[in-house]
């Protein structure tokens, strides 16, 4: 039900993902995302193999690999532009009548969704401030398990205007409690704000980046996370690591220019 990415070692990752057969998107970036995060898991320099270095700098650093590949990626123009006839090749009935620009449109359309794997990236960060704030609600005890739903269904209609049908789309639509991940969801937020931050600072050291993206090449942009993300493992505090390739710590600023120029420019404002 949630698609999860397991690092065995060095050269050896796995993924699941979760299919939906009314909605190709979901298997589609739900595995371009643990793609990112076995991609990291794979690049870890081999000196580190066998050592407690050998993982991801933090968790917000391992949510940038995957958020990078699902959204700057996979939600991109360039990416589409490359695939977009592939796709219609295999789903002639479904799209083989719609043209990149709208399809590009209803990949990135600004819209609330009951589940935060699939919601948008506009609206993806209210779902994990909903999340943190019910965490620590329930860590310094003023929300009983008991009460979680009705915490929850108030929340997500304050934030988002829905209202769940189930618990399961609703409060237990995630595994990272009943796991034990506990503080885990705001990684998710950092993870986002650090792959824009990442983005800008390779795009400027990649200038062709877009157009390689249009030809289906991912070799300089993989190279690149290779050399300044991955091989590093946790040899850096991830502030540390941050500043060491962008020169700042994770920074929002990035993130809110990305999403500013990308949805300005779909929805014309």
């Amino acid at each position: 039900m949630h698609p999860f990415t397991q690092g065995l070692n060095i050269g050896d990752a796995r993924i699941t993902t979760r299919i939906d057969p009314k909605y190709v998107g979901t298997g589609l970036f739900g595995t371009m995302h643990e793609c990112g995060h076995a991609l990291y898991e794979l690049g870890y320099s081999p000196k580190l193999a066998r050592t407690l270095l050998s993982d991801g700098a933090s968790y917000a650093f391992h949510e940038s690999q995957s958020r990078m590949w699902e959204n700057l990626v996979g939600r991109s123009l360039a990416f589409w532009k490359y695939f977009y006839p592939k796709f219609q090749a295999r789903f002639p009935s479904q799209v083989g009548n719609v043209n990149l620009a709208t399809f590009y449109k209803g990949i990135n359309k600004v819209e609330p969704t009951l589940i935060r794997v699939e919601a948008d990236e506009a609206t993806y960060n209210l779902h994990i401030m909903l999340r943190l704030e019910i965490e620590i609600e329930f860590i310094e005890g003023s929300l009983k398990a008991k009460d979680l739903p009705e915490a929850w269904n108030a929340r997500i209609k304050e934030y988002l205007g829905l209202t769940p049908p189930t618990d399961a789309k609703g409060v237990l639509q995630d595994v990272h409690w009943s796991s034990g991940y506990i503080g885990y969801f705001p990684t998710y937020a950092l993870g986002n704000l650090l792959s824009v931050q990442l983005w800008e600072k390779l795009s400027g050291e990649i200038p062709d980046l877009e157009k390689q993206i249009e030809k289906g090449e991912y070799g300089s942009l993989l190279s690149w996370l290779r050399s300044n993300v991955h091989v590093h493992g946790m040899k850096f505090e991830p502030q540390e690591l941050s500043r060491k390739i962008t020169g700042s710590p994770i920074d929002p600023q990035p993130y809110i220019r990305y999403l500013e120029k990308k949805f300005s420019a779909i929805y014309g404002i």
